[in-house]
């Protein structure tokens, strides 16, 4: 809701948006935590690659690749976003969700944080394998102190150009192919792990904020460790700090949201917001709380597809009289949440639940064939 109100506001009501810190960047960064806390302790928990996989492709691509197919066909009304490339090389940026490590513009804006998400699905899943996953607090310093130098020496992409976008969708799919099958997944493993990195590093738009994300990411692991007794948090204090010094002397930093400021104060809440989550996770959600959870991914990718089609209909939306503009405001969120609430029940669960049934079956034919890669340690 933090990433809806930081881009419905600028449109329908200004005034109220904040500039001592970011609201969409601080949605973002909880959720990058939240992920790298949960991600891996699912895998660890599978000890199932194949099975993994299999559950995060029937949770993430069926709502995504239809919310692809409507912004296409409202293509006809409101024409796709011009950061989109006109080229083959957006059709595999998509289907590999790898769209902002291979400099690519997504049809619905917010899909970009889905890019450094599927790079750490992949890095995790070559760590898993290589029986280094438990590396996380130094993982995430690494990160850290990549962000900063990235910062120092790189302004663009060091790969340009489509045919990264097109050579990552084939090794994406070929290698995810060996994962879920079970044929040379070491190996499948490591290719797409290497290639989550260097895509990171060499192909992103902002190299430095990639791996800052990272550094968030295997922060949220490292307290997932933390927690356990299996490691300090002396780690997570040392990556906090390398990912509020990253954009300081950074070539790529010209934005307000990363100003030292603003860029630390988010950071701040949004570490604040995990720690409480924490703190209070052994008691009772509200409801409405739960409800939103459960609709939240419908809500994130189609609340910026609806604001642009409100404001095609609309026109102007500043030009609206105050009372107006509060009534669309309101009718915005309610539309945005009953359409979120019907995709999930009639996309997202019912995938997740022939997900379920793939992977039950997958980790009984796994363990049949002694396919699987045990869990080390």
């Amino acid at each position: 809701m933090a990433v809806v109100a930081e881009h419905a506001l600028p449109w329908v009501m200004p005034s109220l948006r904040p500039y001592w810190f970011s609201l969409g960047m601080y949605g973002v960064l909880v959720f990058f935590l939240v992920s790298g806390y949960i991600i891996p302790a699912s895998l660890e928990k599978r000890g199932d690659v194949g099975a993994f996989w299999i559950s995060r492709v029937f949770r993430l691509y069926p709502l995504y690749l239809l919310v692809i197919a409507v912004v296409l066909v409202m293509a006809i009304w409101v024409p796709v976003r011009q950061e989109v490339p006109r080229h083959p090389s957006a059709v595999a940026a998509h289907l590999s969700m790898l769209l902002d490590v291979v400099h690519v513009g997504a049809v619905a804006d917010p899909m970009w944080t889905l890019s450094y998400e599927m790079v750490f699905y992949l890095l995790v899943t070559a760590l898993f394998a290589g029986g280094m996953h438990r590396r996380s607090g130094a993982l995430a310093i690494v990160f850290g102190v990549v962000a900063v130098v990235a910062g120092l020496v790189l302004s663009a992409p060091l790969l340009p150009g489509h045919w990264p976008a097109v050579a990552a969708c084939v090794v994406f799919v070929a290698g995810l192919a060996c994962l879920v099958i079970g044929r040379f997944r070491t190996a499948a493993a490591y290719a797409l792990g290497l290639m989550a990195l260097v895509l990171l590093l060499f192909g992103s738009f902002v190299p430095w904020f990639g791996a800052a994300i990272l550094a968030v990411m295997f922060t949220g692991t490292a307290l997932y460790r933390w927690e356990r007794g299996t490691a300090g948090l002396g780690p997570v204090v040392a990556a906090a700090v390398l990912v509020a010094a990253a954009p300081v002397w950074s070539v790529q930093a010209g934005w307000w949201w990363v100003q030292p400021d603003v860029w630390i104060t988010t950071i701040v809440l949004a570490g604040v917001t995990f720690a409480i989550g924490m703190a209070l996770r052994g008691r009772r959600v509200p409801g409405v709380l739960t409800w939103l959870g459960l609709i939240s991914y419908s809500v994130y990718l189609l609340h910026h597809p609806l604001l642009r089609y409100l404001n095609a209909l609309v026109g102007d939306l500043k030009s609206v009289t105050d009372p107006g503009r509060a009534a669309l405001t309101l009718g915005y969120l309610a539309g945005t949440l009953t359409l979120s609430w019907l995709t999930y029940r009639f996309v997202e669960s019912p995938a997740q639940r022939l997900g379920r049934r793939f992977t039950r079956r997958s980790s009984s034919s796994s363990h049949a064939t002694g396919r699987d890669i045990p869990v080390p340690g």
